[in-house]
């Protein structure tokens, strides 16, 4: 037997066991999410929401610095010494510190900016994320080079159930924007403390002989790309919040975060499974694109049933979930729900362009992605207010996703030809879903709770049905369901 084969079982068994408890981390963690959205937004008004978010658009900007792309060349690179361990510790460290202080002293400027005061407290009070990120990094890299995959899943749940938890009671003793603050603070402490404890080391001094330039050269190439495709994801928050206000911008926020938020509970778990499993088949093709292939059709097919149902029940729905004060944000959850299905058929991308260290390639294409969706929000934004910036953004994803496609294909062998006619079949089923959820939620029923569920029913029936004749979606369906039960067999080896 191979060295390469003796060690293939382990190494499935690893991805198996984490693609089940990821899987059921990200259940728990959507359904938390979903509760905080539901929950909150019986408290907290629009206005309140979008002071936050002004800060919180800021903060993210800031934390792609302060992670610097430190992690993510921890847990690709082949070896980490202690040494090199305990320096990048130090590094994200330091950035976070001096992150936290630029955030204390430009508060005020953000609250000139937005024309908005309230916003500066808001700002000083988060500056304290950047250093509790800033120490839980490595400390969360080392878990994933480990594949410790349940310590992960365990530790973000338990972080976000306890801020939503401290969120909830402030709000409801009248706390307003503040319980979210609370919320995002506490959810960062909680992490750090269990993290450390499961990582099981403290970082040593710094060594100037241990060997960075490595990290360093991986970090600053992705940490470009990672700048400008958030400010391509965030120009729509960025708009809205410079040019209507902080009401405008907390409606438009509940909508986005209940799309997104889920959906990205589901993504960014598949890149902690599958970014240190490609590391290790990227010498054998073959197995590669396999892998790829079938990544796609595991991550999209779930993510396209639940994006096309909401878009078929968005308009009951959201009086059911979030009051009928929140009725305006229906149409931003529709147009919001299609631009996450087509981000989500892009993404098994960004898997390649991480583990083949393809970042200098990734921040080219970054550049010509992020300029064409800040072009559309603002003509959209120009053309339509706040529904206009969630049109624009969902003709910018449905735009880039043969474009990331195509781009990659260029730079490395990689299944593209699979992957478009496999993406096509979901969008096809997607559209079918979302018409059949339609018309089971404006089938004349009048109660907005039994509209939403007859909705999601005709939705579910739909897919079964095209499950059951169309040969290519029963066959995409059985992969989805060999990958989840294989993942399960493993798991329990």
């Amino acid at each position: 037997m191979s060295a390469s084969s003796a060690r293939s079982p382990g190494l499935g068994s690893s991805a198996a066991r984490g693609a089940v408890v990821t899987v059921a981390g990200q259940g728990a963690r959507m359904i938390l999410q979903i509760a905080s959205v539901i929950v909150l937004a019986r408290f907290l008004d629009p206005h309140e929401y979008g002071l936050v978010t002004m800060v919180l658009v800021v903060v993210g900007i800031g934390e792609i610095f302060r992670d610097f792309g430190l992690s993510t060349a921890a847990v690709r690179a082949a070896t980490v010494s202690p040494a090199q361990r305990s320096n990048l510790f130090w590094a994200n460290t330091g950035l976070g510190v001096l992150l936290g202080i630029a955030l204390l002293a430009a508060a005020p400027l953000l609250g000139r900016g937005y024309g908005e005061p309230d916003v500066v407290p808001i700002a000083r009070a988060l500056a304290v994320v950047f250093v509790l990120n800033g120490l839980l990094t490595q400390y969360r890299a080392d878990l994933n080079r480990r594949l410790r995959f349940t310590v992960l899943a365990a530790t973000d749940v338990s972080a976000q159930a306890v801020g939503f938890a401290v969120a909830v009671m402030l709000a409801v003793n009248g706390a307003g924007a503040w319980a979210l603050v609370a919320q995002q603070v506490t959810q960062a402490a909680v992490l750090l403390v269990i993290v450390a404890v499961a990582a099981g080391w403290l970082p040593r001094g710094i060594a100037r002989d241990a060997p960075m330039r490595e990290f360093w050269h991986f970090g600053v190439n992705l940490v470009g790309s990672q700048v400008i495709g958030y400010l391509g994801n965030n120009i729509d928050s960025i708009v809205i919040g410079a040019r209507l206000g902080a009401g405008p911008l907390g409606l438009y926020n509940r909508g986005y975060t209940l799309v997104m938020t889920p959906v990205r509970q589901v993504r960014a778990p598949s890149t902690t499974v599958a970014v240190p499993v490609l590391s290790r088949l990227v010498t054998d093709p073959p197995r590669f694109a396999r892998f790829v292939t079938r990544g796609q059709l595991a991550l999209a097919y779930p993510v396209m049933i639940g994006v096309a149902v909401l878009v078929g029940v968005a308009a009951p729905a959201t009086v059911v979930l979030l009051g009928p004060a929140w009725v305006e944000v229906a149409p931003i959850i529709q147009l919001l729900a299609v631009a996450a299905l087509f981000q989500t058929l892009a993404y098994v991308g960004y898997w390649v362009y991480l583990v083949c260290g393809l970042t200098p390639q990734l921040l080219r294409y970054s550049l010509v992605s992020t300029a064409l969706k800040i072009a559309l929000v603002l003509l959209g934004a120009q053309w339509g207010g706040v529904v206009g910036v969630a049109a624009g953004y969902l003709v910018a994803s449905a735009i880039e996703w043969p474009l990331s496609l195509w781009w990659l294909a260029r730079l490395t062998p990689f299944p593209g030809v699979a992957l478009t006619w496999a993406a096509l079949r979901i969008v096809t089923v997607g559209a079918v879903v979302a018409a059949a959820a339609y018309g089971g939620a404006h089938a004349g029923v009048t109660s907005d709770a039994l509209a939403s569920i007859a909705g999601v029913a005709a939705g579910l029936a739909s897919f079964g049905m095209l499950a059951l004749v169309v040969r290519p979606v029963r066959r995409d369906v059985r992969a989805v369901l060999d990958v989840a039960r294989l993942a399960v067999a493993r798991a329990k080896s």
